[in-house]
Formats: C-alpha cells, structure tokens, sequence
C-alpha cells in the first residue's frame, strides 16, 4: 500500500505555527490587560486611601493646608484613574484584535485539516480501488488457471 503524502503539508503546517503565534499573542494581550486593570485598581484603592484620610482630618482639628493638599491629591487621582481607564479601554481592544485574528487563523487552520481529511479519504478509496483490482485479477487468473488444470489434467 502507498504512503498517502498530503501535498500541502506545508501550508498545514505553517497554519499550525501561525496558530501558535496567535496563541501566544493573545496571552501576551491578556496579561497586559491584567496589568493595566491592576494599576487601575492600585489607583482607586489610592484614591480611597486619600478620601478617608480627608475624613480623618475633617473631623479633628481643620488644617486648611492639608485639607488642600488632599483635595488636590484627590482631583489628581481621579485624572490618573481616568487615563488608566483608558489605559484598561485600549488594552481591551488589543487583546480583542488577537482573539479576532486567532480565531480567524484557526479557522483557516481547521479549514486546512479538512482538505487534508478529504484528501486522505479520496487516497483511501483509490487504493482500495487498486486492492480491489488487483484482487480481481488474482481471482481470475486463479480461477483461470483451474480451468487450464481441470481441462487439460482431467
């Protein structure tokens, strides 16, 4: 029986390893997506921070300095929250481009398996074409042969 050899073997296979590549992009996406959302975190918990130490000083005694420096800090923290959301909004968006171009590159992948599968279906069925053949061919040469024997030895 013959090897069955897929022709575009190659493509397949570079399908696989741009698949790969996705993969890896999307992890890659993802944690990026998880820093900034930390940060973002890391910025609100900070902001939290300044508004109960704000409380604090409000309910001793007031020291306008300090209730302004904390106004102030606040106000700074609500601009870096805003930025990192941003931040967060863009990282969203990178990682959905990967998962788009992942999911459009497995399906070219998948795509590429099932002409493959085909083709190994079409192979099967020509060789069992050719088996069948042949074993026609033994049957009537052996029967062929009988009838050689059984005319000419009886």
């Amino acid at each position: 029986m013959a090897k069955f050899r897929y022709r575009m073997q190659s493509i397949l296979n570079i399908k696989y390893q741009l698949e790969t590549q996705a993969k890896m992009e999307v992890g890659r996406a993802q944690m990026q997506l998880n820093e900034e959302e930390e940060r973002l975190q890391k910025f609100k918990d900070r902001k939290e921070a300044y508004f109960e130490e704000g409380r604090r000083m409000r309910s001793k005694a007031l020291n306008v300095n300090d209730l302004r420096d904390n106004r102030n800090a606040l106000r700074v923290m609500d601009d870096r929250i805003e930025e990192q959301k941003e931040q967060v909004k863009k990282a969203e968006e990178v990682l959905e481009k990967a998962r788009e171009k992942l999911k459009e590159i497995m399906q070219e992948r998948k795509m590429h398996e099932k002409l493959k599968e085909k083709a190994l279906a079409q192979f099967l069925q020509e060789e069992n074409a050719a088996e069948g053949k042949i074993v026609d061919e033994l049957t009537s040469y052996t029967y062929g042969q009988r009838g050689k024997r059984n005319g000419n030895g009886e």
